[in-house]
């Protein structure tokens, strides 16, 4: 990605009293999102997630920010505060944890819930220590006050961050929503409040900065969903992200009001929403929630199913449904609801997903076609409003690609924040918060870091791209047996063509040409195994490029 101060070096020294504020992921994409803030030689770090793979990273699960900055001062780090629980804020927590398990976790209580969760999955039980809005906590040289935010989870907070420096507010993801489900705002009382104290700088969440007025409330999906209950005479199932508490409570209440049960299909479906409902976030009226085996005993149009796979991921029940390659078999006349966003870069496995099930014979009820969703972050008008309240003398966009960080600091701008005072960096770039004025002083590494299986870091770009070269264009294998003393073909060659379109049998071609090249090589003396290989490859690769071009 271009760079808009590409001759940055690492960082100076941090002045005494300032605060240094890095982004190690999250600013550039939507994703991975991970902020170190330093101040008096101690490390906060906000948030810990990953990042999901594109289409053009094959084999890969997971994407986390690059530690390698602050890996040689895991014991300055005081704390880890989780915003809320998303995978793209908590997803990468036990990976930090495995470098140094007692780093300990500041979070709600259906945060470190849900992180608590995922880290036994990977043995480690972990420090934490369970905060709520309004309250005031000193962990390290930063004293910390947590402020409610509305999201499409429940419990997300904001974090004002005070040292001397001056004071932070990190918004984390959040948006306006004036009539939650649950009944929590966004706390603007406290955010004025704050913003009558005076906040130094502001990091805001850009997601939606693009998206003009302001995000529907999240109970108008309700009439929406009544009235496709109300139409559907067959199977109703629901997909939504694994943690839209809110979104699946409406679900609930729609299937107990037409008379159906509700089963919970996939591990972190059944998994987050029993959290929620044992901790109270999730209210399930008597007998409504059934185990998926019962379902078979029940008529059709007594029967809702709530699985994960909204964003065509591949191993997600969804798609597994639409690929025939599930215990349960869409039929004619089934209604599919897919209540969730398309996450850019998703848009083409979420519509191979809905031509699958549409194919099967389901009505697919999605965005595109009824008013299922509603974004979880602030959009233009919100964000305005949010500015005029905070009034911060520095902006800082964070959450959100380049498109969205730059609207971001325009809207930051139209409030009357001055242009030098919006500071648009990217994952690496450090800004420094001195004498009230922040500013960029310089950059650390901050890459992609590939998990795939077991291995963290192990993927590299150039791997990655082997990869995308097997998979468009193929592979020609040769295999041959040399005689280590004289370097003379004693067996093959045998060749081997795969993904390539190229047939076996026209490889034939190539042979004389190989066993010239060994002939001419070993009547040099060469027998060195790697120059070997290097005849060969040039051997075949001229002869595969004029012959296929």
């Amino acid at each position: 990605m271009s760079h808009p101060h590409p001759e940055l070096g690492p960082p100076r020294n941090l002045p005494d009293g300032g605060l240094r504020i890095t982004p190690l992921g999250g600013l550039g994409e939507i994703g991975r999102n991970m902020t170190v803030f330093e101040f008096g030689g101690k490390l906060l770090i906000v948030d810990c997630g990953v990042l999901f793979p594109e289409e053009e990273q094959p084999g890969v699960d997971l994407i986390l920010p690059d530690f390698t900055s602050i890996r040689d001062r895991l014991d300055d780090i005081v704390g880890v505060i989780l915003t809320h629980g998303h995978e793209d804020h908590i997803g990468a927590v036990p990976f930090l944890l495995r470098e140094k398990d007692d780093i300990p976790l500041i979070g709600s209580k259906l945060t470190l819930a849900l992180i608590e969760a995922k880290l036994q999955e990977h043995r480690i039980r972990p420090y934490a220590l369970e905060v709520k809005e309004g309250e005031r906590e000193r962990i390290g040289p930063f004293d910390c006050e947590f402020v409610a935010v509305n999201h499409s989870i429940p419990d997300a907070l904001a974090v004002s961050i005070r040292t001397p420096a001056g004071m932070v507010v990190v918004t984390g993801d959040f948006k306006m929503d004036q009539l939650p489900l649950d009944g929590r705002l966004t706390d603007l009382r406290a955010f004025a409040r704050l913003g009558e104290e005076g906040i130094d700088l502001l990091l805001a969440d850009s997601t939606n900065a693009e998206v003009p007025g302001f995000v529907p409330p999240e109970r108008d999906i309700s009439q929406v969903l009544l009235h496709t209950f109300a139409k559907a005479d067959k199977r109703i199932i629901v997909a939504s992200f694994a943690s839209h508490v809110h979104r699946i409570q409406q679900v609930l209440d729609a299937a107990h009001q037409h008379g159906r049960k509700v089963a919970f299909v996939g591990r972190s479906m059944v998994r987050n929403m029993g959290i929620a409902r044992e901790l109270g976030y999730l209210k399930v009226p008597g007998n409504l929630v059934v185990d998926i085996k019962v379902l078979d005993d029940l008529p059709d149009e007594k029967v809702v199913l709530v699985c994960t796979g909204s964003q065509g991921e591949p191993m997600a029940a969804l798609s597994r449904m639409a690929a025939r390659d599930h215990q349960i078999r869409i039929v004619e006349g089934d209604t599919v609801i897919l209540a969730s966003s398309l996450i850019p870069g998703n848009e083409n496995a979420v519509y191979r997903v809905i031509n699958g099930l549409t194919r099967w014979g389901a009505n697919v009820v999605h965005k595109g076609n009824a008013k299922v969703h509603v974004s979880g972050h602030a959009s233009a008008g919100e964000l305005l409003y949010f500015y005029n309240i905070c009034k911060p003398r520095n902006l800082m966009p964070i959450h959100g690609e380049w498109r969205h960080l730059r609207a971001n600091a325009e809207l930051g701008q139209l409030t009357g924040i001055p242009k030098n005072r919006c500071v648009i960096a990217e994952d690496g770039v450090v800004v420094d918060l001195v004498d009230g004025v922040a500013k960029i002083a310089g950059k650390v590494q901050a890459g992609y870091v590939y998990v795939d299986g077991l291995s963290v870091g192990d993927i590299t770009e150039s791997s990655l791209k082997d990869r995308r070269i097997l998979g468009e264009e193929g592979i020609v294998s040769v295999f041959i047996v040399v005689d280590s003393t004289t370097g003379k073909l004693v067996g093959g060659p045998n060749i081997h063509a795969r993904g390539s379109g190229i047939e076996d049998e026209a490889l034939a071609a190539v042979i004389p040409k190989i066993e010239e090249g060994l002939s001419r090589s070993a009547s040099d003396g060469v027998m060195e195994t790697r120059q070997i290989q290097q005849i060969i490859r040039r051997a075949v690769g001229k002869w595969v490029s004029d012959t296929y071009r």
